[in-house]
């Protein structure tokens, strides 16, 4: 007899050396076609939801999830985006990659073979290049195979400047839609993708504000 499917493990704030708080509610576009975000503490101005209403379009299936999450960071959209647009070394700011192999040059279509660390759901992933845009800062990306279980995923993100505490800043932005596994809840694919997104954003932060810092010191 065939076996049951695995549930896929979702809880991964082992990996990051704390708790992480579920900032509750489902994902995706809201019954009034407006989009909601993974955090639901998440602020963004009317200006600021446009961005997302014009880059960051996906067309759901019925089963998968989709949502998106967005992080203010206290550096300039270029320091931001020189981190971002390295397709090439993911692992510079998604502290679950353990190394990257690239084939072909930094351009659409492009793909890259990633190693993830011990202790995810899954070992690897290949990764095409969508989409990247030096002049809009849009970074989009499709995982088309792996041993993990985000099946059918795919990401958009974009950086915006704008302006924190009087000094040049930027507004990061990344959405997803994924397939939702038949052994698996909405909400624990929806808040998995959700906790990697939040991780990555985090370090993003730290790694370009740390260039800022430096450069400061020079």
């Amino acid at each position: 007899a065939k076996d049951p499917p695995k549930k896929v493990v979702t809880d991964i704030t082992h990996l990051h050396g704390g708790r992480v708080k579920m900032d509750g509610g489902s994902s995706g576009v809201g019954a009034d076609g407006i989009w909601r975000p993974w955090d639901e503490h998440t602020v963004l101005r009317p200006e600021e939801m446009e961005y997302v209403r014009r880059f960051h379009q996906h067309e759901p299936g019925a089963n998968q999830c989709t949502s998106f999450i967005a992080k203010h960071i206290k550096a300039p959209l270029q320091t931001v985006w020189s981190v971002v647009r390295r397709f090439d070394k993911p692992q510079v700011y998604k502290r679950f990659v353990e190394n990257c192999v690239m084939q072909g040059n930094i351009e659409p279509g492009c793909v890259r073979e990633v190693t993830l660390k011990s202790g995810l759901p899954g070992k690897w992933s290949i990764e095409r290049l969508e989409l990247l845009d030096d002049n809009e800062h849009i970074l989009s990306v499709k995982f088309i195979d792996g041993d993990h279980p985000l099946k059918n995923y795919s990401s958009i993100l974009t950086v915006h400047h704008e302006v924190i505490d009087g000094h040049p800043g930027a507004l990061v932005i990344e959405s997803f839609v994924v397939d939702i596994p038949e052994e698996n809840t909405k909400n624990e694919i929806f808040y998995l993708v959700g906790n990697f997104l939040k991780f990555n954003h985090k370090l993003l932060a730290d790694v370009s504000e740390g260039r800022i810092d430096r450069r400061a010191l020079n």
